[in-house]
C-alpha cells in the first residue's frame, strides 16, 4: 500500500488516538522496523477514525453565520477558477447544514444564470448494494433527500457519464495540499470519482482548518486535482 511521508523531514506523521501508547510520528527505519502490513493497515484505519471523530465535532461548532462567510469566500475563488468560462457541465452537492459543510448554493444559482448544466450526486440501492453517480439537475427539479443523509436530484434525471462534467466541486471532512481527502467513509466519492475524471477536473472544498499535513493514504482513495479553503487554493 502505498505511504505517504514528509519528504523534507523523511518522517510518517500519524494522527492516533490519544489513548494509544504508541508515539505519534515514526520514521521510515521505525516503520520497517515495528510494523508489519496488517497492523500498519488498522493503524490507518485507526487513524482514519480518529480524525474524522474530530474534525466533525470541530466543523459543527462553526455558528450559522462563520459557515455563511466562509462558504462565501470559497465560492468566490470558484466563481473565478480559470476553468469555470469553458466548463459546460459542473458537479456540485447539497451541503448538510447540520454538518457545517461549505455551502455552495449561491454558487449553483450563479451557474443556473449562466446556463451552466450542473450534476448533484445520488444512491440507488441495488440487491447488490449501491449504484452511485451523477445526475442532472434541471430547473423546476426539487433536491430532497431520497433515502440518504444527502439531497439528490430527480431520479428519473439523466445520469452524467464520462464528458458530461468538466469541473466537480467535492466536499470533505479533512484534505491535504497533495489533494488526498477524509471524507465520512462510505466511500462514494472514490468510488464515483474515477467513472467521471477524466477528463473532469476535481475541487476539493473546506476550510482553512480542515487542512492537514498528511493523511492515512489507502490504494482505492482517490486524489483530488485542487484544494480550495476559504483562505488559500492549491493544485495538486
Amino acid at each position: 500500500m502505498p505511504m505517504h511521508f514528509d519528504e523534507r523531514s523523511d518522517r510518517l506523521v500519524r494522527c492516533i488516538s490519544r489513548s494509544s501508547e504508541l508515539p505519534l510520528v515514526y520514521t521510515r527505519a521505525e516503520m520497517r522496523m515495528n510494523f508489519d502490513p496488517d497492523t500498519l493497515v488498522q493503524l490507518r484505519k485507526q487513524a482514519k477514525v480518529t480524525l474524522r471523530k474530530r474534525l466533525n465535532a470541530l466543523r459543527s461548532t462553526l455558528p450559522v453565520q462563520a459557515v455563511a462567510e466562509r462558504s462565501g469566500r470559497i465560492v468566490a475563488r470558484l466563481a473565478t477558477h480559470p476553468l469555470l468560462p469553458s466548463a459546460e457541465g459542473v458537479g456540485l452537492y447539497v451541503a448538510m447544514p447540520e454538518r457545517g459543510e461549505v455551502d455552495l448554493s449561491s454558487f449553483h444559482e450563479l451557474l443556473m444564470r449562466r446556463g451552466t448544466r450542473l450534476y448533484y450526486p445520488f444512491m440507488d440501492r441495488t440487491p447488490e448494494g449501491y449504484n452511485t453517480g451523477f445526475r442532472q439537475y434541471r430547473a423546476g427539479d426539487v433536491l430532497e433527500k431520497r433515502g440518504q443523509r444527502f439531497a439528490e436530484p430527480n431520479p428519473n434525471a439523466p445520469v452524467a457519464v464520462r464528458g458530461d462534467i468538466d469541473l466537480l466541486v467535492v466536499p470533505a471532512l479533512g484534505i491535504t495540499l497533495q489533494g488526498y481527502r477524509l471524507g465520512f467513509g462510505a466511500g462514494f466519492y472514490d468510488a464515483t470519482l474515477p467513472d467521471l475524471c477524466p477528463p473532469a477536473t476535481t475541487i476539493c472544498v473546506g476550510y482553512d482548518f480542515q487542512l492537514l499535513v498528511e493523511l492515512p493514504v489507502e490504494p482505492h482513495d482517490f486524489k483530488c486535482d485542487e484544494v480550495i479553503t476559504d483562505a488559500e487554493d492549491a493544485k495538486s
